[in-house]
């Protein structure tokens, strides 16, 4: 053994072939921690100590090679400015060049995912050899960052500028075809057949059948490009990727900068470019948004593997009550997931509306060459349609998904909770009905609570799981292990109307009403909010959601928070609703809906909504972009801290994460917790002060005055 350590050892082999093998101790994946890239360092100081070795393979003892760097070491450096930064960059990009200059030929298996600095190291090998299950990638960008251990230098020297442009620009995992076709790898193999197959080709290249300097000279050396080429690679990809990222992502352009500026420079030079670039893309808000929020993402798995370890046995069966579109798509996402379940309707209607959800979303997975007919097959094998209770007394949890509508729920809680055992976990699919009112006739109490999912299942991450005041720990329990296994973000709340994300989003919907009142013009407010970050503006959202869907959970809204959500005056949504423009599923709203080439509903503006809204609605005028903002964001976030204080929500990072995951709260912010943080709550403060005239909706909270009173940030003092 010429090293061995806690994160990765190495060994000699026969034929003086050394394997360096990363095996993190302690952990289920290898990742550069501090202590991997020091032992990494030590590594190389053996092996360059070592006078016998004709050649290195690079394996992990794990199931996957290196997932990347340790996010969690991030924050430290960050906040330490550019010398922090560097200073955690440096050490690694000494080990990978030290790697690629050692004196004999380097191989990779490359098994499980190899991302980011786990393919940097890759790509510091002289050769690639993959398992046809593993991915490779570089997803910096996914947290407002760039390459920053020469993914920028070498990935366009491996496959060339516009390849590695798209790969790095777009941050998504590659597949072993991908990578073979671009030749970011040499060869794909099976995964059981992977160590050997390296093995063998690095005993070649020691043997002198191939020639690993050459490869070397070409990753070291300048692009081969002239000025015409580059001038139009770099022009037209900077200006795509520019569009595709959008003005609140800068790092995209950042790491095709970092190509274009090093690309006539050799190695050592091009890389301390990628280092400014990355610098420089480290010290955004953007990147402190987003690494922020893979940690917070982090955190709500964790407490979600929490749950699942406290239940008390796992969920083999499941069952959902009303087909429909809802009810399918829960089917669809349970069976897809690999848990069977049985899928109830009263009638053969609606049990083939459900089943047509499903096997629509199946065959566009096969169109699309994701999954097979046969796999296709054994997942609608797993929706037993029913409609009877047979079969339900074996049943570990139920999801009930009828319409919102109290009194069905009602009749149909009560009439499953006969026919199920008494030890099976019944859980409501509702957006707004209180889980206590829902929970009332029931005699097992204790084994209901929400399970509130977003439309459409297949696409939206989140899952609300609500409990009522009776509602037992081990139902909560089984219903989060339901969701993980769903491959859903569970999120645990409490009991109120709306649960969390509709109690916050139904005052910003207010602030929207209150706007259009005074004289906006909602095609204005959606621009301006679109601008901010939301995918979609308010006017559309509701359209989009449905605007009786919207004005039945605003009147549900409105009678649990009368003295913040009612309202004296007609709203836009009210009158939309009172002309029968229901949004999208009727194609008229605030907009019209025509189809695009591909099936799609596009909307339109027309004149016929601005004339409805005429004697409800002060004379147009323009707004202010500021004012339109505060005036929308303001009572979401007073809202959200409410929940907060109230303990409807466990902390701030679930809060934040609940509204990403929910309703597509601008990523790049981090979260309302994260921007109230960035703008300061001192600020905030005098923001909605500024519109007390508008109602309790801008009242901040006392827990918020009391904070920006003493300096305090909702994730630590700055």
């Amino acid at each position: 053994m010429l090293f061995s350590g806690k994160a990765l050892s190495v060994q000699m082999l026969d034929n003086g072939i050394a394997e360096l093998k990363f095996d993190l101790e302690g952990e289920s994946v290898n990742k550069f921690n501090r202590l991997t890239v020091s032992e990494f360092s030590d590594a190389l100081d053996a092996i360059e100590k070592a006078g016998d070795i004709k050649g290195l393979l690079l394996t992990s003892g794990k199931n996957v090679f290196i997932v990347g760097a340790d996010i969690t070491e991030f924050g430290g450096a960050f906040s330490a400015g550019p010398e922090g930064i560097a200073e955690l960059m440096n050490k690694n990009n000494d080990n990978i060049n030290r790697l690629e200059d050692l004196p004999f030929p380097t191989v990779v298996a490359i098994n499980g995912f190899a991302l980011g600095g786990g393919f940097e190291v890759c790509l510091g090998c002289d050769f690639r050899v993959m398992g046809d299950q593993a991915k490779v990638g570089l997803p910096e960008v996914k947290l407002g960052l760039i390459p920053g251990w020469g993914g920028t230098v070498r990935l366009p020297r491996v496959v060339g500028v516009d390849v590695a442009a798209e790969w790095i620009a777009a941050g998504k995992e590659q597949r072993p075809d991908a990578a073979l076709t671009a030749h970011a790898v040499d060869a794909v193999v099976p995964a059981d057949k992977l160590r050997g197959a390296a093995l063998k080709l690095l005993e070649r290249v020691a043997a002198g059948e191939l020639d690993y300097q050459k490869r070397r000279e070409i990753k070291k050396s300048p692009i081969p490009l002239n000025d015409t080429e580059a001038l139009m690679a770099f022009f037209t990809t900077k200006a795509f990727v520019g569009q595709q990222a959008g003005r609140n992502y800068p790092s995209p352009v950042n790491a095709v900068t970092s190509i274009e500026q090093g690309y006539k420079l050799d190695r050592d030079a091009a890389l301390k470019i990628e280092q400014e670039q990355f610098i420089a893309s480290a010290q955004t808000e953007t990147a402190k948004s987003l690494v922020g929020l893979f940690l917070k993402d982090q955190l709500v798995g964790k407490v979600a593997k929490g749950w699942e370890k406290k239940a008390d046995k796992k969920i083999e069966r499941a069952a959902v009550l009303g087909a429909g579109i809802m009810g399918g798509g829960i089917a669809y996402q349970s069976a897809y997931k690999g848990t069977p379940i049985k899928m109830k309707d009263i009638n053969q209607d609606g049990i083939d509306l459900g089943l047509n959800e499903a096997n629509k979303l199946l065959s566009k997975l096969v169109e699309r060459g994701r999954m097979t007919a046969s796999k296709m097959g054994e997942v609608l094998n797993r929706i037993e349609p029913t409609l009877s209770y047979d079969g339900f007394d074996d049943i570990d949890v139920v999801v009930e998904a009828v319409v919102e509508n109290p009194k069905v729920k009602h009749a149909v809680l009560t009439e499953v909770e006969g026919k199920v055992s008494s030890d099976t976990v019944i859980a409501s699919n509702t957006s707004t009905i209180s889980i206590d009112s829902l929970a009332a006739p029931l005699s097992r109490p204790e084994n209901f609570l929400g399970m509130h999912f977003f439309n459409p299942v297949h696409k939206m991450p989140l899952v609300e799981v609500i409990r009522g005041e009776k509602t037992s720990e081990n139902a909560i329990a089984r219903v989060v292990a339901y969701a993980n296994k769903m491959g859903k973000k569970a999120i645990v709340v409490r009991d109120c109307p709306g649960f969390l994300v509709n109690r916050v989003l139904f005052p910003y919907f207010a602030g929207f009403a209150m706007l259009v009142r005074d004289g906006a013009d909602f095609q204005q407010v959606d621009k301006v909010m679109e601008r901010w970050g939301w995918p979609m503006g308010p006017a559309y959202l509701m359209d989009v959601v449905g605007i009786d869907t919207g004005v039945h959970a605003e009147q549900v809204m409105a009678e649990g928070f009368p003295e913040r959500m009612g309202k004296t005056f007609t709203a836009a949504s009210d009158v939309m609703y009172e002309a029968g423009r229901y949004g999208q599923k009727n194609g008229k709203g605030f907009y019209v809906y025509e189809q695009d080439k591909k099936g799609r509903p596009k909307k339109v503006a027309t004149e016929e909504s601005y004339e409805l809204l005429k004697p409800h609605v002060a004379d147009r005028r323009e707004f202010e972009n500021d004012e339109i903002i505060e005036r929308m964001m303001v009572p979401m976030a007073t809202e959200l801290a409410r929940c907060l204080e109230e303990g409807i929500v466990d902390s701030p990072a679930e809060a934040d994460m609940a509204l990403i995951y929910g309703i597509g709260f601008p990523p790049f912010r981090g979260g309302v917790f994260a921007w109230l943080d960035s703008i300061g709550l001192d600020n905030f403060v005098k923001i909605a002060e500024k519109y007390s005239d508008l109602g309790a909706l801008y009242e901040p909270t006392a827990g918020m005055r009391e904070m920006a009173a003493s300096g305090k940030t909702y994730y630590g003092n700055k």
